[in-house]
């Protein structure tokens, strides 16, 4: 669980609340670096007794201590070396799970339009590639702050204690690298990003070979989609070269540069060697000079290799930060919400329970104004796409607690629209208020505990039938498969409710994929559920059931049922009938008195059901 105070918006975040791991990671990088330090000294040491021990000056026990001393000094810091590595890709890890959780909680609660016009294959890219890549470069840096950081101040110090102006004339050298990789910013971003683009198209049109593969052989289109689909992925490896080049032709001009102080140590310090130099060196000197320098080289390259892994990980995350900037307002207005339900208890004192002493009109007064602050109200509501006329205007209603309103009209007369409209994705006109308050300046995550949206095609997961109901939840999962009376069925399956459905329930038929959708809507109680024609595809008696039990289900919510069925209207409290971008509000009986349309069609529809119902039963008295 993030911490309350926690902004997943700034990249310093993840370093504050990793600040344990980081701990160990300082202090192994400090005994690895600092170990180092005494590899290039005991290198020039064995060297410099190797030649006194050929001269008679030392003995071979001298080069014995000295090579038992190397050896510890390599063990310890190997050790160190991997306590080190061992903390840094666990700090990677927990970093990456902390984003890639973060990032799917934002799309979670972004909405169907936002999504639907950034693409899948961006999404998808932003939410695996880009936290990955943005993750790398932070491991990296971490590694190299140490690894390269503190080993080149040791480093030059060493060069500095040795022979002072010969260090300074060889690192004259370094610094050029630092400078090119500078300057090669614009480059790598410039290319990083467009092949992140690339990714993210080819990610798209895989989606889309493999979601409409059938679509597209039944119509003779695979030849077409499959030079598309070629044509995209030339592009995508002509933009994966271009970024990757410069990551791997880079890195050898940076050591090859510099390496061009050896030229200056080789001729200055074999001056010091004969006695005309600047310091009077011996071999063990001169050894020790040339290998510290050797290895500052070889960290310098990598530190210029560095700054091209962090600029690569800032394409990525300019990428994910939308995301990450939308996660920390969530944040801030919980700590908000968190702060005025304080607040209101403190203003309003303890909650009413079933042992308050007030009066039977203070309760009955109490619960009324409770249900008038989840009243939901249209107010000349209307609503257009950008771009397009209105699809309904001027729409005015009340719906209490505990109503069923129905939504009908003709085809394509914006019922469907007129459901999503409270889903608030595209910009409406007049009003649309829930307690008091208008529906659109609720935020996105209080607005998903308000609303619950069933649609025409049900969103399944490929997942079992018990936690495509629950979601997660702690609850028991046959009270809402009896409730859309698919407890019989299930029980029935192989795995009754750990069944996987498949992808999209491709295993289930369509009626149980739309109740099992039902169940789950159900399940998580919301003050106001549409349901987009939920009984579409059952038959008439188990459409009866089901209603009745989302009757009993809804008695604190309010439901708007949108259906071209109407049997079933004469049990609602209201009916919204919508034609010609127009929709009134009244009774079914009214409706049936006032709208000769409507009547027509419910008698017609009743009529038909009364039909059928008399041949099942003359088929019935036949076979007895």
């Amino acid at each position: 669980m993030e911490k309350k105070n926690f902004r997943p918006d700034r990249i310093l975040a993840y370093f504050q609340v990793e600040w344990k791991t980081l701990i160990w990671i300082t202090i192994s990088g400090l005994i690895y670096n600092l170990g180092l330090m005494a590899g290039p000294w005991s290198e020039g040491k064995m060297v410099g007794c190797l030649m006194r021990i050929l001269t008679g000056a030392a003995r071979f026990s001298t080069m014995l201590r000295l090579a038992l001393f190397y050896v510890i000094v390599i063990g310890t810091v190997q050790l160190a070396r991997y306590i080190k590595r061992f903390y840094v890709r666990r700090f990677a890890n927990d970093v990456n799970r902390r984003m890639k959780r973060i990032l799917y909680r934002t799309l979670v609660h972004k909405s169907r339009l936002e999504l639907e016009k950034e693409g899948a294959g961006n999404v998808i890219t932003k939410a695996v590639s880009d936290v990955d890549d943005c993750v790398e470069g932070m491991r990296k840096f971490t590694t190299e702050i140490f690894d390269t950081g503190v080993a080149l101040f040791g480093y030059v110090c060493m060069l500095l204690y040795y022979d002072w102006r010969i260090a300074l004339i060889s690192l004259i050298f370094p610094p050029f690298s630092y400078m090119i990789a500078e300057k090669m910013k614009a480059v790598v971003q410039r290319t990083g990003a467009a092949y992140k683009e690339e990714a993210g198209r080819l990610n798209t049109e895989t989606l889309d070979r493999i979601t409409n593969a059938i679509t597209y052989r039944v119509y003779g289109c695979e030849r077409e989609r499959g030079e598309h689909y070629e044509a995209c992925l030339t592009e995508y490896e002509q933009s994966a070269v271009k970024a990757n080049i410069w990551n791997a032709a880079l890195p050898p001009v940076y050591r090859v540069i510099a390496m061009a102080g050896t030229v200056m140590i080789l001729y200055l310090g074999s001056r010091n060697i004969v006695g005309i130099g600047w310091t009077s060196w011996d071999v063990a000197a001169f050894t020790t000079f040339l290998s510290c320098y050797t290895k500052l080289s070889d960290k310098s390259s990598k530190a210029a290799k560095l700054f091209n892994a962090v600029q690569k990980a800032q394409v990525s995350w300019k990428r994910i930060h939308p995301y990450m900037e939308r996660a920390a307002e969530t944040v801030v207005e919980d700590e908000i919400a968190v702060r005025e339900e304080k607040i209101s208890i403190e203003n309003c004192g303890e909650p009413m329970n079933a042992d308050w002493e007030g009066g039977t009109e203070d309760k009955t007064r109490m619960k009324e104004v409770g249900k008038m602050e989840k009243v939901i109200t249209a107010d000349h509501l209307t609503f257009a796409y950008p771009g397009s006329d209105p699809i309904f205007r001027d729409i005015s209603f009340t719906a209490m607690p505990g109503q069923i309103i129905g939504i009908t009209g003709p085809v394509a007369c914006g019922k469907s629209t007129l459901g999503r409209s409270f889903l608030c994705e595209y910009p409406y006109e007049g009003h649309l208020t829930y307690g008091s308050r208008e529906l659109s300046s609720y935020t996105e995550q209080e607005r998903s505990r308000i609303v619950g949206y069933l649609g025409h095609d049900p969103e399944l997961l490929g997942d079992s039938v018990e936690n495509n109901v629950l979601l997660g939840d702690d609850d028991d999962v046959w009270t809402w498969l009896k409730a859309v009376c698919l407890d019989e069925e299930v029980r029935e399956m192989e795995e009754k409710e750990k069944t996987v459905v498949g992808n999209s329930g491709v295993r289930l038929s369509g009626g149980q994929a739309a109740r099992l959708a039902l169940a789950r809507t159900l399940c998580h109680e919301k003050p106001i559920l549409v349901l987009d024609d939920p009984f579409s595809a059952l038959d008439r008696r188990t459409e009866k059931q089901v209603f009745e039990h989302v009757k009993a289900y809804s008695k604190d919510r309010i439901v708007f049922l949108i259906s071209h069925r109407l049997y079933l209207f004469p049990e609602l409290d209201q009916v919204i009938w919508m034609d010609r971008k127009m929709g009134v509000c009244k009774s079914h009986e009214r409706m049936m008195a006032e709208n000769l349309q409507y009547a027509e069609l419910y008698r017609a529809q009743v009529s038909q059901k009364e039909a059928k119902e008399e041949c099942s039963l003359t088929g019935e008295r036949r076979r007895k």
